[in-house]
């Protein structure tokens, strides 16, 4: 199977070694970050740092001149990736011998929910996600789907992964993060991910929903939880349980609808700015309720849209079969495997894992993150790619 590693750009500028240390590993491709939310990175190899924060959500290359006069647009980055950091590392990647695809974070940015509050995702207490924008307000919308097209097509790529391309939720795990105390569950965390901003209020009512009721029957649904009581069914049996069938479905049936068409708009927006031949993946949850970096998604759907997935596995590799199920041929579906032992991954077992993912109907690996990686996690990686 095609193996391609996460690389952010300040991995390699700077670091004449990077290159030919990434495609020593054994990977074809590299996933490179084009545009990335904030951070604070270890740098175990770099000649010049050790550590880089990255302060803000930000675009890795000059913005374009579309964003003239919107009140939306992207950031550009700070001392972490000046100039053109992504362009820059992409050539000396390319020189290397390697595929370059853009990483591309969409629906997950902080300052744009600190200086723009009415893009945040307003949950039923009325608490803004300032980490979520709402992707159901038409100004995100756009700004959503022109920030596609633009960070996934740069100069030197060959195809884009799109993160973060639908809800995100109450799982963030922000700065300094303490929301674990309370066990919400899927349920409770499905509650706490519905919003009720303007155009989400909105929404409901074409579905006929009264807002106010809808927020009350949540707020009454999870007084329990807070109280301790953590929904004994999983899945979407717990969330029925707790919110009552028919808000369940209208609700999922809003969001759902609202996440689809996103996806289409920013996959088109991308093959309209890309060449020919170039692949649009999207990272995704086969749990269309599913909030966050790896957005829920109906399989059969984003098959027919995108050139296929990347899947979070660090859970398993259950998460592959439903889009097995539904693969075209030529599909993509890209296992993601963690391969940071400090940051719960486990290169150990990566032989066995791909072999199953494989089974499963896996037809790539991701790599996750080759410039995070200590130097026995990457002699690990390098061993099992070898042996392909």
């Amino acid at each position: 199977m095609k193996a391609s590693a996460f690389v952010y750009p300040w991995d390699v500028n700077g670091d004449p070694e990077a290159p030919a240390r990434i495609a020593a590993l054994g990977v074809e491709q590299v996933t490179l970050a084009a545009a990335y939310h904030s951070t604070r990175a270890l740098t175990p190899r770099h000649p010049r740092h050790r550590i880089v924060t990255a302060e803000h959500a930000s675009v890795l290359y000059p913005a374009g001149d579309r964003w003239k006069g919107r009140e939306l647009r992207p950031y550009a980055a700070g001392a972490w990736a000046p100039g053109d950091a992504f362009g820059e590392a992409a050539a000396a990647l390319v020189d290397a011998g390697l595929e370059v695809h853009t990483w591309v974070v969409l629906a997950h940015n902080s300052r744009l929910g600190a200086e723009h509050p009415d893009t945040s995702v307003v949950n039923a207490y009325g608490d803004r996600y300032p980490w979520a924008p709402c992707i159901a307000q038409p100004a995100t919308r756009a700004y959503l789907t022109g920030l596609a097209a633009e960070a996934a097509v740069r100069p030197g790529a060959r195809g884009t992964e799109l993160e973060s391309l639908g809800w995100y939720g109450l799982q963030h795990l922000h700065a300094h993060d303490k929301t674990g105390g309370i066990g919400l569950g899927d349920a409770g965390q499905y509650l706490m991910a519905l919003c009720f901003c303007p155009s989400c209020r909105e929404g409901y009512g074409r579905h006929g929903l009264d807002a106010d009721e809808l927020a009350a029957a949540v707020r009454t649904a999870l007084e329990p939880v807070w109280q301790g009581a953590t929904p004994s069914d999983g899945g979407w049996t717990g969330i029925e349980k707790l919110l009552g069938e028919t808000l369940a479905h209208t609700t999922r049936a809003w969001r759902d609808d609202t996440a689809r068409t996103l996806q289409e708009d920013a996959v088109a927006a991308v093959r309209g700015a890309a060449p020919d031949g170039f692949q649009v993946l999207l990272h995704a949850d086969p749990v269309s309720y599913h909030v966050g970096a790896n957005p829920g998604v109906d399989p059969a759907h984003i098959l027919s849209v995108a050139d296929g997935v990347v899947v979070p596995c660090a859970g398993g590799t259950g998460t592959l079969t439903p889009f097995a199920r539904q693969g075209k041929e030529g599909a993509v579906i890209a296992a993601n495997f963690p391969v940071v032992s400090g940051m719960g991954g486990s290169p150990a077992t990566l032989a066995t894992d791909a072999a199953e993912a494989h089974r499963l109907g896996a037809t790539e690996l991701r790599l996750y993150h080759a410039g995070l990686a200590s130097d026995g996690d990457l002699e690990a990686v390098r061993s099992v790619l070898a042996r392909r």
